[in-house]
């Protein structure tokens, strides 16, 4: 029992530190996760969804504190029945997401990792069945270090950790997985290469045959059956096809998609503004003078924005932007930049700049 405990303090907690890290390095991206939780269409939590991003913020480093406090043995008590705590309500959670399928990525990992609703659930379950393990055999496990040391090195890594999460608030992350990087090409993200996995669905149609309720199954093709009269028919996809990693990238005004000429745009600014609602107001000045330097040096400027055209145009005027909006989706939005505003800087499709309204001064226009 020691030296499986010895093993498992190890790996649990590098999980818990990797896992804390991937969404402490973007905990924006995490907080939106939250907010899909606690929408009325999962938990129904509403009242928590104005305080996702400060329990993304809480949730992250704590994870990353029990990591490495089961690793060092620093409060051996506390830190597993944490462990046992934070497991069980994850696995709460991957569990309802799979059942219900109302949430089909569980951001466990952010960006750097997609793992399907099924597979997350039984990923906690193998976690929740070691953290019970270690429970039982937690007086194995012993500090490497005295006490003294312990607390240093805890205290390190929350303050290292509240550093890095200031950072990252304030900027971008460091550590950009999504597919609109900087040197990412946005047309290319959106192809389906030759030859990809296509998606496979089953029908099931329901007939009224001589009074009686008949399902016939086929790959899609209308079943001939005589003396019939159609009731419904259920759709469902049993293979998953090939989803390119830009796949819900759309620049619409008045109806129309202008994305696939904007992306061969040599030189193109976007400035990004997902909700003007909590957008932050104060930084559109730099906004303006930035656009119109932009624009001087020859690069077209678009807004994108899934507000209404109404806040759109009240934000135009109020600060005098010499460009237009265009529609897209707020997810989309969310994934390209986590800042409200941020700007990108294109070159036919493909993202040279990307920044933070606190960085809107390192932006270079040739």
């Amino acid at each position: 029992m020691k030296y499986i405990v010895g093993f498992l303090r190890i790996f649990v907690g590098v999980f818990f530190i990797i896992s804390g890290f991937i969404k402490l390095n973007d905990p924006v991206g995490f907080s939106f996760k939250l907010e899909e939780y606690f929408s009325s269409g999962v938990l129904d939590l509403p009242f928590f969804e104005p305080h996702a991003l400060t329990i993304s913020i809480v949730v992250v480093i704590f994870e990353v504190l029990v990591g490495v406090m089961l690793i060092f043995g620093f409060r051996v008590k506390f830190t597993v029945w944490s462990l046992l705590a934070m497991i069980i309500g994850f696995t709460f959670l991957t569990f309802y997401s799979a059942y219900y399928n109302k949430v089909t990525d569980c951001g466990c990992f952010g960006d750097a990792m997609k793992i399907e609703p099924w597979e997350s659930f039984w990923k906690d379950v193998i976690l929740l069945i070691l953290i019970v393990i270690l429970f039982i055999g937690r007086k194995h496990i012993t500090p490497f270090f005295t006490k003294r040391t312990n607390r240093l090195i805890i205290f390190f890594t929350l303050v290292l950790s509240g550093f890095y999460v200031y950072y990252v608030m304030n900027h971008l992350p460091v550590i950009d997985f999504r597919a609109y990087e900087i040197g990412k090409n946005i047309e290319d993200g959106m192809n389906v290469p030759e030859g990809a996995p296509e998606s496979v669905f089953e029908y099931a149609w329901k007939f009224n045959v001589n009074g009686e309720e008949k399902v016939i199954v086929t790959n899609g093709s209308y079943p001939n059956v005589e003396g019939d009269k159609y009731i419904s028919v259920k759709t469902t996809e049993i293979q998953e096809g090939y989803e390119p990693p830009v796949h819900d990238f759309t620049v619409e005004q008045n109806g129309e998609d202008f994305a696939a000429s904007l992306l061969q745009e040599p030189k193109l600014v976007m400035v990004v503004a997902y909700d003007l609602r909590k957008t932050n107001n104060e930084v559109y000045a730099e906004v303006k003078r930035v656009a119109a330097f932009a624009i001087k040096n020859g690069y077209k400027v678009i807004g994108m924005s899934a507000s209404n055209s109404e806040q759109t145009s009240k934000l135009i005027q109020d600060n005098s932007l010499g460009f237009e909006f265009y529609f897209t989706d707020e997810t989309t939005l969310k994934t390209i930049v986590r800042s409200n505003p941020g700007i990108l800087v294109l070159e036919k499709g493909t993202i040279k700049q990307k920044v933070h309204y606190n960085d809107f001064d390192e932006l270079e226009f040739n």
